[in-house]
């Protein structure tokens, strides 16, 4: 009993010494500076209100999550928001009912997933590579579905979906970003499924050796990850009623910073969806606490950039750091049994 009430403290204290707890700190801090400036700013409603303006972002967050986990990138998302809400929009515009239009722009998300996955998995190219393409080719598709205008006659009750509170303050989309962020921490943490995430993420060479369909998991990422975007991209337009050929064009900066701050390595095997929940708060109170500062969007967008260079900058030089630590206490070791000989 000793031992236990001993090292549950141990535990929170080497918890706070993680990246995690630097992030919870960093929030705390951001929080404080914002009461500062605005004394409603941490009621319910304002931050339900705060989580709101980037909640798609978020579902997609938690999606790309396992998706760099696993080692592979996918930078064709926002793209995929627009496309999806796009055909949506058009085939509504045309006159097809509203349920089928729906289903039609999820269904390009789920053949757009397929198509990345096909070229990343079966023929080998860099998702980098791949995804990129996607990003501009499925962009491209939007200008030729929409042009420049925008379409705001929208089904009524998708508006409703974006719009209304569903239980208490809260939307549909909210409610869905915390049952899906539930869902998939689970899988990610307690599934054999999620190992597997983290095992090839780690070395998919020595996962396939030792006899792990390498293919069909890295297939079903994409596949879902195509599949999340085009339903986040139905969610942001019923959200503002409207869409434009250059719905969610950005996008990616937020959604990567997110991930990547949460402490998920860019190269793949470590990280989890706590410290991207966290990073997604200091993400959005920041760029909340920026907009009360009266910063400019391009001032707003650089610190994200730097956010994200910091990112995946200070996690390796710590690694760094702790390897060439251990050598060197290793070394000590190894030169005072000498000396003992």
């Amino acid at each position: 009993m000793v031992h236990s009430a001993t090292s549950l403290p141990q535990r929170f204290l080497g918890w706070l010494k993680s990246w995690e707890g630097l992030l919870l700190g960093l929030l705390i801090v951001v929080l404080i500076i914002n009461s500062s400036l605005v004394p409603a700013y941490l009621s319910v409603g304002n931050q339900v209100n705060l989580f709101i303006l980037f909640i798609e972002k978020s579902i997609i967050a938690l999606m790309m999550t396992f998706i760099i986990i696993n080692g592979e990138i996918d930078l064709s998302v926002a793209s995929l928001m627009g496309l999806s809400a796009g055909t949506m929009a058009r085939l509504f515009e045309l006159g097809v009912p509203s349920g089928l239009a729906v289903v039609a722009a999820l269904c390009v998300g789920l053949i757009c997933g397929a198509f990345n996955s096909f070229w990343v998995t079966v023929v080998g190219l860099p998702s980098l590579v791949v995804t990129l393409a996607g990003m501009i080719a499925y962009r491209g598709l939007v200008w030729v579905l929409v042009e420049d205008r925008s379409i705001s006659v929208l089904p009524a009750w998708l508006n409703d979906l974006g719009q209304k509170p569903i239980v208490g303050p809260f939307p549909f989309a909210l409610l869905l970003f915390f049952t899906l962020a539930i869902v998939g921490y689970v899988i990610l943490q307690y599934s054999g499924f999620g190992r597997l995430v983290y095992v090839i993420g780690i070395n998919s060479d020595v996962a396939r050796y030792s006899g792990v369909n390498v293919r069909r998991v890295k297939m079903s990422l994409f596949i879902a990850s195509g599949f999340i975007a085009s339903l986040a991209g139905l969610l942001y337009a019923a959200r503002l009623g409207a869409m434009r050929s250059s719905t969610a064009e950005g996008f990616e900066l937020d959604i990567i910073t997110m991930v990547l701050l949460g402490g998920v390595s860019i190269f793949g095997g470590s990280g989890s969806l706590r410290g991207v929940f966290l990073s997604i708060l200091i993400i959005l109170n920041l760029r909340n606490g920026m907009g009360l500062a009266y910063l400019s969007a391009n001032v707003q967008t650089g610190v994200i950039g730097l956010l994200l260079i910091l990112s995946v900058l200070v996690p390796n030089l710590a690694s760094s750091l702790r390897a060439r630590m251990a050598r060197r206490r290793e070394m000590m070791r190894s030169l005072e049994m000498a000396e003992s000989r």
